[in-house]
């Protein structure tokens, strides 16, 4: 057995209860047995998963396949308009149900056996349930009732649906807390989203690593060159961060102040001699082009959810992104953009456009896509070595300012208490 091979089937090691969350191991990002307790006191335990946006379930029999962890799960929106979902899972042998992506059913039957289920879960039909000819057929104490796929608790918040296999999981509205459900109203409310396209990105790194980046706002213009060269994003601008009560959820935010700008002068970047500066240029400046969306002059808000969801405004590219783990050194990275139907031709264009500062390829993300990679195989020989989270101090509060890692300590205190680890 190699040395890294080592690593990753030791039994979790002791994270010291006086780190609190000011160091994270990095055994966690590396541990089997961790990770089968994610998987079970995460994905399968009382918190809220996001699942889709309501916008894709429009009538009646639409349904898409998705995930909560590594868990297949169908979302539909059933005739009485309401939205329900449960594993993707046939009650006979386990078959998946849904073998598409997404689509519109009146029921999901089976390939294996024939067996069928409503567009709730139940189980409502078996094949040659009675035999032929008096011969064969189900048990005569089978009960149709008493059987079928796990089912999800759902709600649906501003477009958003979230499930969980935990019926006492708390209302969305106090799991998130004030602050952070209305800063997704401030994204969604009063207008009805458009899907613009979507993909699955895979990246080669630990779950939680990509979490923890969506909440670094201390990298994200010293990693992205793309955001200071054109002046999409610096510190020095006005901004803040927002952590929930529990830690895990939170909202890191910038507006553009150009008076502000000119006053610091656009020093402050090659004083810490960090490069905020390239020779990038564009051929078609229009990409940058943006219109007044909000009246609060934010043009950048990552907002997430815990475990594992993000909502995204960088300028007016809307989208939301559901990290999913595929065990301990893999993940994938679900993009879907959006628009509103409530868009003139012209603004709809111009969040195509933008659309490209995201993604695999993305001018402002590509690198987020392979730093976790970095880290994952920087940390591989030292799993008893520790990450230091000492930016900002060692609260997880809230703040005015952005150079903090308030919020990824957040998570891993709402980790550690989850997981009781």
């Amino acid at each position: 057995m190699n040395e890294h091979a080592r690593f990753d089937v030791e039994h979790p090691r002791e994270w010291p209860k006086a780190d609190e969350v000011r160091r994270v191991p990095y055994w966690v990002f590396r541990d089997k047995s961790l990770h089968e307790q994610e998987k079970q006191l995460l994905f399968n335990g009382p918190t809220w998963n996001f699942l889709c946006l309501a916008a894709e379930l429009k009538v009646a029999g639409d349904f898409v396949a998705v995930q909560v962890g590594e868990i297949p799960v169908i979302v539909t929106r059933d005739r009485d308009n309401e939205i329900y979902a449960f594993e993707n899972r046939c009650a006979h042998r386990g078959s998946l149900l849904a073998l598409e992506d997404r689509g519109n059913v009146k029921d999901f039957t089976c390939v294996y056996h024939a067996w069928s289920h409503n567009l709730q879960g139940d189980l409502i039909g078996v094949a040659f349930k009675d035999g032929i000819g008096g011969k064969g057929g189900i048990a005569k104490d089978f009960c149709m009732s008493d059987q079928g796929p796990r089912k999800l608790r759902v709600t649906v918040l501003y477009g958003l649906v979230f499930g969980s296999f935990d019926e006492n999981v708390d209302d969305i509205e106090d799991y998130l807390g004030p602050e952070i459900v209305g800063r997704i109203a401030r994204v969604m409310d009063g207008r009805t989203p458009v899907v613009l396209g979507r993909f699955t990105q895979v990246l080669p790194n630990n779950w939680k690593l990509y979490v923890e980046n969506t909440k670094d706002s201390y990298h994200a213009s010293i990693l992205h060159t793309f955001f200071t060269t054109f002046e999409l994003n610096r510190l020095s601008q006005r901004g803040g961060i927002i952590v929930n009560e529990n830690g895990g959820s939170h909202v890191s935010y910038s507006a553009v102040d150009r008076e502000s700008e000119a006053a610091k002068g656009k020093d402050v970047y090659s004083d810490q001699k960090i490069r905020s500066q390239s020779d990038l240029k564009l051929s078609d400046m229009s990409l940058l082009g943006n219109f007044k969306e909000f009246n609060d002059d934010i043009t950048l808000q990552i907002l997430s959810v815990f475990p594992n969801f993000v909502l995204q405004q960088i300028q007016n590219a809307l989208a939301v992104r559901t990290i999913l783990p595929r065990g301990i050194d893999s993940m994938h990275l679900k993009w879907v953009y959006f628009g509103f139907e409530e868009d003139t031709p012209e603004q709809r264009k111009a969040r195509l456009k933008q659309s490209n500062l995201v993604g695999p390829g993305g001018y402002v993300s590509m690198e987020d896509g392979c730093i976790g990679g970095f880290v994952q195989r920087g940390t591989a020989g030292s799993p008893d070595e520790e990450a230091v989270l000492a930016m900002g101090g060692y609260s997880t509060k809230s703040g005015d300012d952005r150079i903090t890692e308030a919020s990824i300590r957040g998570f891993w205190r709402e980790y550690r208490t989850r997981m009781g680890v």
